[in-house]
């Protein structure tokens, strides 16, 4: 029965991380778009896309507490037996683990992406404002004909 929660919680884990990674493809693709020039912007989402089903099968499946059931605890001497409810509490730990480390993750990325924004934004501001100052006016073309 352990390697069948085992098998079980990986392919919950794996599963819900690909519909959230689904899910949040516009988000990711227009952000991307935003901030990065042309391929390298689709090599970062497929990285970050990557990384969630990473993030999420690391955080769902979680081996120190589905060892339990094949090791004794300490004052035990058995280890835990493999019911039905333990099934759907493992179940629900695997969904709740999942989708938490990946809200943690995507967090991360949308903070990082917006500071990236606000100061790629500003260079192009800056940039703009000497452009601007150092082009001639109409005006003083027009003085000198």
């Amino acid at each position: 029965m352990f390697i069948a929660l085992l098998i079980v919680t990986f392919g919950l884990a794996l599963a819900t991380s690909a519909v959230v990674a689904r899910l949040f493809n516009g988000s990711i693709t227009g952000i991307m778009d935003l901030i990065t020039p042309g391929k390298m912007a689709s090599s970062w989402r497929r990285y970050l896309y990557f990384a969630i089903c990473v993030v999420g099968v690391s955080g769902g499946v979680r081996i120190d507490q589905i060892e339990r059931y094949i090791t004794p605890q300490l004052r035990e001497t058995q280890a835990l037996a493999l019911t039905g409810d333990r099934w759907i509490l493992e179940v629900y730990r695997t969904l709740i683990g999942t989708l938490s480390s990946i809200a943690w993750l995507l967090l991360v990325f949308f903070v990082v992406a917006l500071v990236v924004y606000v100061i790629k934004r500003g260079l192009e501001l800056r940039a703009g404002h000497r452009d601007a100052e150092s082009a001639p006016n109409a005006s003083d073309e027009a003085r000198k004909s």
